[in-house]
């Protein structure tokens, strides 16, 4: 993403997994504020770690003082293994927040993902949930409803989606939420890829995160 970020490697459940990790400018933060995982989309699709909406996701919440970590899935560039439908997936991600978990003990942990990557972190947080590991909020930009069976997200989540997506239509997302009572913000003519509306997505976010 930048000069500084730091590429490394970490065992996975299939193999070894290839992550990039960010830390706030230490003159703005003299400690980070916490610890965010964001996860990319579909990689039958040319998902990675590098997608433009990942990178603005992890530049976002740099600028909120978080230590932002992304990791390709298995079969992805440097990661091993192979495509598994979003269920080992989360194994790996849990893998990833633990090696972070041990790096950086104490941070409150924030799950962030866009479009495959919505499904693999709603169905992390559920697991975290189950073992009682608290997440302080989600951010999903256009989360997977319809695609993959969405667990429910906590209520303080942010959900961003683009009028126009025609990869996950507004309509399921809607169908999703609306049993959860939690609000979605639509960017108007935007399409799933975000084109030309990027700066939308770390607008919203900033502007709710308290």
């Amino acid at each position: 993403m930048n000069a500084q970020t730091e590429h490394f490697l970490i065992p996975g459940p299939a193999g070894q997994l290839e992550c990039a990790l960010n830390l706030p400018d230490p003159e703005i933060f003299t400690e980070p504020l916490g610890l965010a995982l964001v996860a990319h989309p579909h990689p039958l699709f040319g998902g990675t770690m590098d997608n433009k909406v990942v990178q603005t996701l992890a530049r976002t919440f740099l600028g909120l003082g978080y230590v932002t970590v992304r990791m390709n899935f298995r079969g992805v560039g440097q990661s091993e293994g192979a495509h598994d439908a979003g269920i080992a997936e989360t194994d790996d991600m849990y893998a990833l927040y633990q090696f972070m978990r041990r790096r950086y003990p104490d941070l409150a942990l924030v799950l962030a993902g866009f479009s495959f990557g919505t499904f693999v972190q709603s169905r992390l947080h559920e697991r975290l949930q189950q073992q009682g590991i608290p997440v302080q909020r989600m951010v999903l930009v256009g989360a997977a409803a319809g695609k993959w069976p969405m667990p429910n997200i906590p209520a303080n989540s942010i959900l961003i989606h683009g009028e126009l997506d025609d990869t996950i239509p507004l309509q399921a997302v809607f169908d999703w939420l609306r049993p959860q009572e939690i609000p979605l913000v639509v960017i108007p003519g935007a399409d799933h890829f975000f084109h030309r509306r990027l700066a939308h997505i770390k607008n919203i976010i900033s502007e709710r995160w308290d």
